[in-house]
């Protein structure tokens, strides 16, 4: 069984790499870590071919490091649904006892809560959970920020790296599959009208708190 370090320096690798290789600098940020200790590490899971490292370039995941990825992501999303549907967390706090609870279960457990969910294809924030063959439900979203006015949208996922906003949106039922519509966007980065269809009130967002919600058409 790998270790919580590795999984968790996999799993930033997934979130951080896109068609080009992640750089020491942004994981150490990403994962609050000494640059010493991401080269280290880095070394040694390309030694265990889980990674493609050169120190010049940065690293990519391998197919079997993306597998690793994929498999502790969906540990971590089935675990955060399942306390917010069944134990009732609040959405703030499901991401970091998620992060504590994903390295110390079994697969058999994880399908079990993916059974009892009903087999979920998105957590509580709207992200996608890869399924048990590691493949992701693919959605065709665009920030908040970019939608048209006066059109009916629906909320698809929210960041989920702020607890505190995460709150504040939960408070005002701006989560996902809550369906608005931008009513009017103030210039200069101002704030954002919503309308809130479930409620049909008027919800005034500033553009920072727009910036993390993702909308998809309805």
């Amino acid at each position: 069984m790998l270790s919580q370090a590795i999984q968790d320096y996999l799993k930033a690798i997934y979130k951080l790499q896109g068609d080009e290789p992640v750089s020491t600098t942004d994981l150490s940020k990403e994962l609050g870590v000494s640059g010493a200790s991401v080269t280290g590490m880095l070394k040694r899971l390309a030694n265990m071919g889980l990674v493609e490292y050169n120190s010049y370039h940065g690293a990519k995941l391998t197919p079997a490091g993306e597998k690793v990825a994929l498999e502790t992501i969906r540990f971590h999303r089935l675990l955060e649904l399942y306390l917010k549907e069944k134990l009732n967390y609040p959405l703030e706090k499901v991401h970091e006892e998620a992060c504590r609870l994903e390295h110390f279960i079994s697969e058999e457990f994880v399908e079990r809560i993916s059974q009892i969910l009903g087999e979920p294809r998105f957590d509580p924030h709207g992200h996608p959970i890869p399924t048990k063959e590691g493949k992701l439900p693919s959605v065709d979203e665009i920030p908040l920020i970019d939608a048209e006015l006066n059109k009916d949208y629906v909320i698809s996922h929210l960041d989920d790296d702020n607890p505190e906003l995460l709150n504040y949106l939960e408070s005002l039922n701006l989560l996902p599959e809550t369906q608005i519509q931008i009513l009017e966007k103030a210039p200069f980065f101002g704030p954002i009208t919503l309308k809130i269809a479930q409620t049909n009130k008027k919800q005034v967002i500033g553009y920072e708190v727009a910036k993390r919600i993702y909308l998809k058409k309805e």
